[in-house]
């Protein structure tokens, strides 16, 4: 007799494990726990096998029917339906392994690994705010150009044309990655080129003056601030890096023997030197006290384990008076680049090195990361001097070290 319902949920327990019998092979595996599998049992070349099909009431038995039909129709057509769901297993696997998500992972473990921590931290949040939704499941090697474009269209939606443009060249690099370990063949990214809206310019506010440059170092010299949010806004003015490679900076990357710190710009993606002159030394030799023994140079107040926030250099200029309008952080790099241009006379590639752009010679090749490292050190010496001169001059010429020491 065909099994019903009523006859399933109310099969008693026994101490062995014991079958109910439904129709054409298909059986109700009772175990003593109360435990209930569906089963088929069925002949191919002679030799009687079983399938599995699922457990009840996961699987109903309208549900379990229609998999005994399936596989009886596989039968007729000489197919061993244990076989093909194992084959169906595998490939679900190898799909899942190859799919965006996990080999971009792996990109970030593997060939990225040499960046810096916070870096990779920031890769990933947007990769999983903006990207793995969409075509994180996907079989890389089916995804399209179309899919990325409509993907990245909804983020320039947002008014974040950077973010659209670094997420493009994030995804292209991990389908070259996963070219070169055979699991695609073809980097759809390439197709884009030219099809998002230009990057948006921004205009940071910045103080060009020398004299109104030296008033501000005085205001950052007598700023009664914590030790590493004065050791950060000193070192912003010396170092012409950006905020965020700034902040982010570990320990491990500064060389004391060689005087330079060795870091990932944060936009461009390739390695960059900072030569560091005498005050910048000092500063890191003082801020070495209180924090060496953490990862981050410039650790958050909140705990060592995360970097100073992005907004801890700019809330201590508005304190001291600097608004957005007068002087942000990021202006910093633009305030160098017109005195030591305009005033201390340094030639732009020079400047434009230090300030971690790409710069290429007179066969259109990009300068490596030491190319001029001895200039560009002199250059951060005579700058980080000028600063000092400037700082002097606008508290009345005497000595004025303010905060320096903490």
């Amino acid at each position: 007799m065909p099994l019903t319902d009523r006859a399933i949920k109310t099969a008693e327990l026994r101490e062995k494990q014991y079958k109910l019998s439904d129709e054409k092979g298909l059986y109700l595996l009772i175990n003593p726990n109360g435990s209930k599998y569906w089963r088929l049992k069925y002949r191919i070349s002679g030799k009687e096998k079983t399938l599995s099909i699922g457990v009840y009431p996961e699987i109903s038995l309208k549900e379990a029917r229609d998999e005994r039909d399936k596989a009886r129709k596989q039968l007729k057509e000489g197919v061993d339906p244990s076989a093909d769901k194992q084959v169906k297993k595998i490939l679900k696997n190898v799909s899942r392994e190859n799919s965006f998500e996990p080999i971009a992972r792996e990109w970030l473990k593997v060939p990225m690994s040499d960046r810096s921590e916070g870096y990779l931290y920031k890769i990933e949040r947007g990769l999983e705010r903006n990207v793995f939704p969409f075509i994180g499941r996907r079989p890389i090697a089916e995804i399209t150009a179309q899919e990325i474009l409509i993907m990245l269209r909804k983020v320039e939606d947002r008014g974040t044309i950077d973010t659209a443009h670094r997420l493009l060249w994030q995804i292209g690099a991990i389908f070259r990655y996963a070219i070169v370990t055979s699991r695609a063949s073809y980097n759809p990214a390439n197709d884009l080129r030219g099809a998002l809206r230009p990057h948006q310019t921004q205009h940071f506010a910045a103080i060009t003056d020398p004299e109104e440059v030296g008033r501000l170092m005085l205001a950052i010299y007598r700023y009664a601030g914590t030790p590493v949010v004065i050791a950060a806004l000193k070192c912003t003015a010396l170092w012409l890096c950006r905020q965020v490679e700034l902040r982010n900076l570990e320990w491990s990357q500064v060389d004391w023997n060689k005087k330079i710190i060795e870091l990932v710009s944060a936009k461009k993606h390739y390695d960059h030197i900072i030569p560091l002159s005498t005050q910048s030394i000092e500063i890191l030799t003082e801020l070495y006290a209180i924090t060496g023994r953490g990862k981050y140079v410039f650790p958050s107040a909140r705990g060592g384990s995360r970097p100073l926030s992005e907004n801890g250099v700019r809330v201590a200029l508005r304190t001291m008076g600097y608004e957005n309008d007068d002087q942000t952080p990021h202006g910093f790099r633009a305030t160098a680049r017109t005195i030591l241009d305009e005033v201390l006379e340094y030639p732009p590639h020079l400047i434009e090195h230090q300030l971690a752009h790409r710069v290429k010679d007179e066969n259109g090749r990009a300068y490596n990361r030491t190319k001029h490292l001895d200039k560009r050190a002199k250059m951060l010496q005579h700058w980080a001097d000028y600063l000092d001169e400037l700082r002097l001059a606008a508290s009345g010429g005497g000595i004025d070290e303010g905060n320096v020491g903490g």
